[in-house]
């Protein structure tokens, strides 16, 4: 037997009625919103299979027949059930004169019921409060056998009982009979979990006695949330049903499935009793007598029977409420500032005159565009970069490396070069490397700075609309949807006019380059230069000999020349100055004068002169090229940032004007969104009741 229940049975039960009524009160207020339990508030759910006597042990702690009975599923809505003890205002408890019309022989003005759905009424006939709750429920879920979550809720006031919460949920069922849905199985067990998963929740298990304990399908469903059985209280009906011989004596002791809060064993009404109408009160003392005489129970009867589980239900919820009230008032504060933060974000239903707010909206969002392009954003990231960073990023990383990355030699080869330097020479052979080839080589190859150019302004107009929709994604936006899609629609259409410009600037800046060659550019190699390196590469100064004795320069001895002869006619065929084009293959057809073939092709190696010439040309083109490339990577970033960038930034707020503001459509731009309106009057509602549950609260020390 637990200390709880020792403490019981000496005291005959505590009960702190401000304690429980205070619950009772917070259940009500967000009851009134149709909002369930939000808060997690402490309550004891009961739960069991159809026949486990669930309805009975209710009834019993009540003292009154007042639950809907019949076969099948008969709890179809949760029962949230108010018991307030009220003392009696007279000395009689006998039936009241003054109630009149009633079918309840046992109706009186000490006892009634009242429902939350109907403020006001009270309901001396208990009978009538079994037809409210039938009629309640087929109105919420019609006369089938289907279930919903939407609770009812029934407070009873009477002398006769304790301060006491419960709630009432649809009996566990296996097999779908009638109408009933095929998934009813889920659907009730995915309702009663939602109740018993929360941690402030205790649950009661209804199970019959002459069953086996394990086969429990209230237990069970307990055990999947409540493993250690920390916060679940076990019923035992039907014990004097059990067959003879047999009791429950090892399952409160505890030895078949422990629970910290124990088992109580009940004995309730047969349904033979209950047809016959036999009364509560004698149902009550026939318990009582039945524990009393038992062979098993008798030492122990003063822990079992109804208003043993009633005084232990109730200093069980008391002590819970006592425990977890501190975090209610939490709770409580934590969901109203949340809710009231989102009830200003939505803000107020009615803001005024239209043409007012839509100047604001648009002044205030020019405002954040220029802030998020210069970096004066009070919501800076510290985790990634935005806004303006992201198109510093594009400028100096992406386009910066694109254009760093062009080789002006992975498309011209050394050999395509030697062939221009000829072509470039005309009909007389050249007698200095000529000017020609290295523009037409340059200027191809500046021509390939466009596209990654252009690239670059296609990215800062992706950065742009990111931005935009960023912007966009505030709560503001989210509330008028029409104005949200004018605004973008005028914005991208803006940022597509303004493409244009941007496009064209920047194809210029890659032509001038290309339509003048600077060879008087400071920072251009220019071909003596160019032409003393690659020399200096062929024909390294060779280190001058010093006389060992006296430290002076030796002169050196001109090599002799040799005799002005001609070449040999091996050589004469091979390094002639078309020598590597056309090479006549033995001395006849040379003799011959064949005609040179339709496609003259260099097939041979570059002799050491077309090798200089070679190397000369290359070195000027990548001075050249080097500079356009610096000028470029300096001057597009220019460019794209006046005709885009800057230019949304400036104009931005006068086109929005001129494609927005027209008094004929500014009521249709301001239309709220329909998840506007309904969740500004859920957190209305929440706000509302949250007030209220917190002035509540703050009455309580």
């Amino acid at each position: 037997m637990t200390a709880d229940a020792a403490s019981l049975s000496t005291t005959g039960g505590i009960s702190d009625p401000g304690l429980i009524k205070l619950v009772n009160k917070l259940q009500d207020v967000f009851a009134t919103v149709g909002v369930n339990n939000p808060i997690d508030l402490p309550q004891i759910v009961v739960v069991g299979s159809q026949s486990s006597g669930k309805s009975s042990v209710l009834e019993n702690i009540v003292g009154r027949d007042f639950l809907p009975r019949g076969s099948g599923i008969v709890t179809r809505r949760p029962l949230v059930l108010q018991l307030i003890n009220r003392p009696s205002q007279s000395q009689t408890n006998g039936v009241d004169k003054e109630i009149s019309d009633t079918t309840d022989k046992l109706a009186n003005t000490e006892e009634w019921g009242e429902f939350l759905h109907i403020p006001g009424q009270k309901f001396h006939d208990f009978n009538k409060i079994r037809d409210e709750i039938s009629r309640e429920t087929e109105a919420k879920v019609g006369r089938n056998a289907g279930i919903s979550p939407a609770p009812i809720n029934l407070r009873i006031y009477s002398p006769n009982v304790l301060n006491l919460t419960l709630v009432d949920l649809p009996g566990l069922t296996r097999v779908p009979v009638g109408d009933q849905p095929r998934d009813i199985e889920r659907q009730i067990r995915d309702m009663i979990l939602k109740y018993i998963q929360k941690p402030n929740a205790i649950i009661l298990a209804v199970t019959a006695a002459n069953i086996d304990l394990a086969n429990s399908d209230g237990l069970k469903l307990a055990r999947e949330v409540d493993p250690e059985g920390q916060r679940t209280i076990g019923v035992l009906t039907k014990v004097d049903l059990m067959d003879e011989g047999t009791d429950v004596v090892e399952i409160l002791a505890g030895r078949i499935i422990p629970l910290r809060l124990g088992y109580v064993p009940v004995v309730n009404r047969g349904q033979r009793d209950i047809d016959n109408k036999k009364p509560i009160n004698a149902a009550l003392e026939a318990e009582k007598n039945f524990f009393e005489n038992h062979k098993a129970y008798r030492n122990k009867s003063s822990y079992c029977g109804t208003p043993y589980l009633a005084r232990k239900l109730n200093f069980l919820l008391m002590m819970h409420i006592k425990q977890t009230l501190p975090d209610i008032k939490a709770r409580i504060s934590s969901s109203l500032q949340k809710y009231t933060q989102e009830l200003e974000a939505l803000g107020p239903s009615m803001l005024g005159n239209s043409a007012n707010i839509v100047l604001n909206i648009i002044t205030e969002f020019t405002n954040e565009w220029r802030t998020v392009l210069e970096g004066n954003n009070t919501e800076l990231s510290s985790t990634e970069l935005s806004g303006g960073a992201r198109i510093s990023f594009v400028f100096h990383e992406l386009y910066s490396n694109g254009v760093k990355a062009l080789d002006p030699f992975d498309q011209v080869k050394d050999v395509d070069i030697r062939t221009i330097l000829y072509n470039s020479s005309g009909s007389s052979p050249a007698l200095f490397v000529g000017t020609t080839a290295f523009e037409l080589i340059v200027k191809q190859q500046i021509k390939r700075m466009e596209e990654p150019s252009l690239k670059c302004a296609s990215l800062v107009y992706d950065e742009l609309v990111r931005i935009l929709t960023q912007l966009l994604s505030k709560q503001l936006y989210r509330r008028y949807p029409q104005l949200k899609e004018k605004i973008h629609a005028v914005v991208i259409s803006f940022f597509k006019k303004a493409m244009e410009p941007t496009n064209k600037l920047v194809r210029d800046l890659v032509a001038m380059e290309a339509c003048y060659i600077n060879t008087a550019h400071p920072d251009f190699l220019n071909g003596h230069r160019a032409m003393a390196i690659v020399n200096e590469r062929h024909n390294p100064q060779r280190p001058v000999q010093v006389d060992p004795k006296t430290g002076k320069p030796l002169a050196s001895t001109p090599a002799r020349a040799a005799s002005p002869t001609l070449a040999s006619e091996t050589e004469s065929s091979n390094t002639g100055f078309f020598g590597s084009f056309f090479a006549a293959k033995n001395k006849k057809k040379a003799a011959a004068m064949e005609p040179p073939p339709p496609t003259l092709k260099a097939s041979g190696t570059l002799s050491e002169r077309e090798g200089i010439e070679v190397e000369v040309i290359k070195l000027l083109i990548s001075s050249y090229y080097n500079i356009v490339k610096r000028t470029m990577i300096d001057m597009v970033p220019k460019a794209i940032m006046l005709n885009l960038v800057s230019f949304t930034k400036e104009e931005m707020q006068k086109e929005l004007l001129e494609n927005m503001y027209r008094q004929s459509e500014l009521d249709d731009l301001l239309k709220e969104s329909e998840y506007t309106v309904r969740r500004r009057k859920e957190c209305q509602q929440m706000v509302e009741s949250l007030s209220r549950a917190s002035e509540i609260v703050s009455q309580v020390q």
